[in-house]
C-alpha cells in the first residue's frame, strides 16, 4: 500500500501544480524530484535516471520534431499558407463543424508523438472569427486527433497489443472500432455546440489553396508511405522552405532560434525524466503487484491496471507493455473481449493523463485551463468507458 499512497501523492502534486498554471516542463521536474524523494533514490541511480532521460532516443527526437514543428509552422504562419488551407478546406467541405476537426484528424493519421502541436495552428486559424474558449479549441485539437490510436496499425501500441496477446491485428482492430467512433461522437457532442451551418466562401477553389496542401501532404507522405522518421521528415520540408522562399541568414538564424527554444527542451527533458523516475523506481510495477497480491477479480485488473499505468504515463506502449504481460498471466486463456476492454482502458488513462504530450503541448499552445479542458474530456471519456463495458458484456 505503500506505493498506492506515493504514487497518489506524487500524481496529486501534479495536478496542484498545474492549477496553479505552473510551466508543465518544471510541474514534471518537480514530481521527479518527488519520485527521487520517496522512492529514496541513491545518487547513482538518480544519475542513471537523469542521463537515461537526456540521451533517450525518445528525447532527443522529440526535441527534435518539435522544434521543426514550431519552425515549420512558423515559416507557414509568415507567409500565410495556412489561412490559405483554411480558405480551401472551407471552400471544399462547407460544414463548418467538418472543417474545424479536419486537421486534428488529419495531423493525427501521423503516428508521432507531439503531433498536437501541428494542429493547433490550424485550429485556430478555423476559429478565429468564433467566441470559442481556449479550453474547448483546446479540447477539439486534443480529443479529434486521438481516434485513430484505437485502430490503426501504423500506432505501435495496438501492434504491441496483438503480438503480447497474441490475437490477430485485424480482429483487434474490428473490437476496437466502436472506441474510435464514440471518441468522434463525443466530440461533437462535448465541442463546438455554438457552431453551426456552413461556411460562405464566395471563390472558388484556387490552384494556391490546393498548393498550400503540398508541404504538409508531403510530410505525411514521407513518414507514412516511406517510413521516414517524423523529425526528419520535417527537417527536410524546413530546408525546402527556407530555401524556397529565400530566407536570409539572419531570418534563418530567427526560425531557428523560435523552434529551439529553451522552453521546449525543459519541458521534453521533464516529461521524459518523469517517465524514467517513475520505471527506474519500480513504482508502475509495484503497483500492479499490489493489485495482485490483493486478490482483486480480474474484471477489476483488466481496467484498473491498464487505466493507472496509461494515466501515470501518458504512453500507450507504457500500459500495454507493462500491464498487458501481467494481465494475460492473471486471466489465462485471455479472450478478444477482455484484451479489447483492457486496451480501451488502458488509452482512457492515457488520453485523461496530465503527462500525455499531446495534451501538454495544445494547453501550452492555447494557453487553456487543464481543468476546462478535462470539464470536457471527463464525461466524454465516461461515454467511451461505458460502451466498452457493454462491448465487452457483448463479446464475453
Amino acid at each position: 500500500m505503500a506505493d498506492v499512497l506515493k504514487i497518489s501523492l506524487i500524481f496529486a502534486a501534479i495536478l496542484y501544480l498545474l492549477r496553479k498554471k505552473l510551466n508543465i516542463g518544471y510541474v514534471m521536474l518537480i514530481a521527479a524530484s518527488l519520485v527521487f524523494f520517496l522512492y529514496q533514490m541513491s545518487f547513482t541511480s538518480i544519475w542513471e535516471t537523469g542521463k537515461r532521460a537526456f540521451l533517450n532516443d525518445v528525447t532527443i527526437k522529440l526535441i527534435l520534431a518539435l522544434s521543426f514543428i514550431r519552425i515549420f509552422e512558423l515559416i507557414l504562419r509568415e507567409h500565410a499558407v495556412l489561412a490559405q488551407m483554411m480558405s480551401a478546406v472551407k471552400t471544399l467541405f462547407k460544414n463548418r463543424k467538418i472543417v474545424i476537426v479536419s486537421m486534428p484528424l488529419l495531423i493525427g493519421l501521423i503516428p508521432s508523438v507531439g503531433g498536437a502541436y501541428f494542429s493547433a495552428p490550424m485550429v485556430a486559424e478555423t476559429t478565429s472569427d468564433l467566441k470559442m474558449s481556449p479550453e474547448e479549441k483546446g479540447f477539439i485539437n486534443y480529443w479529434f486527433r486521438h481516434p485513430w490510436e484505437y485502430i490503426l496499425p501504423l500506432y505501435p501500441g495496438i501492434l504491441l497489443a496483438s503480438a503480447i496477446s497474441k490475437i490477430e491485428l485485424y480482429h483487434l482492430i474490428t473490437a476496437n472500432l466502436m472506441y474510435a467512433g464514440l471518441i468522434l461522437i463525443t466530440g461533437f457532442i462535448f465541442a463546438m455546440h455554438g457552431v453551426q451551418g456552413m461556411v460562405t466562401m464566395e471563390e472558388r477553389l484556387s490552384k494556391k489553396g490546393l498548393w498550400s496542401f503540398i508541404p504538409i501532404v508531403t510530410v505525411l507522405l514521407l513518414v507514412v508511405i516511406f517510413h521516414m522518421e517524423l523529425h526528419y521528415a520535417l527537417f527536410a520540408m524546413v530546408i525546402f522552405l527556407l530555401f524556397f522562399y529565400k530566407y536570409n541568414l539572419k531570418s534563418t538564424i530567427t526560425a531557428f532560434k523560435h523552434g529551439f527554444s529553451l522552453e521546449v527542451i525543459i519541458l521534453i527533458f521533464g516529461v521524459m525524466l518523469f517517465k524514467e523516475a517513475m520505471e527506474y523506481s519500480g513504482s508502475v510495477k509495484n503497483l500492479s503487484q499490489v493489485f495482485i497480491k490483493e486478490g482483486i477479480p480480474t474484471i477489476p485488473i483488466l481496467f484498473l491496471l491498464p487505466f493507472i499505468s496509461g494515466l501515470l504515463t501518458g504512453l500507450t506502449v507504457g500500459f500495454v507493455g507493462s500491464t498487458f504481460p501481467l494481465i494475460i498471466s492473471l486471466a489465462g486463456n485471455i479472450s478478444i473481449g477482455e484484451i479489447s476492454f483492457a486496451f480501451a482502458a488502458g488509452f482512457l488513462g492515457v488520453l485523461l493523463s496530465p503527462l500525455h504530450i499531446c495534451l501538454i503541448l495544445t494547453r501550452e499552445y492555447f494557453k487553456a485551463d487543464l481543468w476546462g479542458i478535462y470539464k470536457m474530456m471527463i464525461p466524454a471519456g465516461i461515454i467511451v468507458f461505458c460502451g466498452a463495458v457493454v462491448e465487452y458484456m457483448i463479446l464475453k
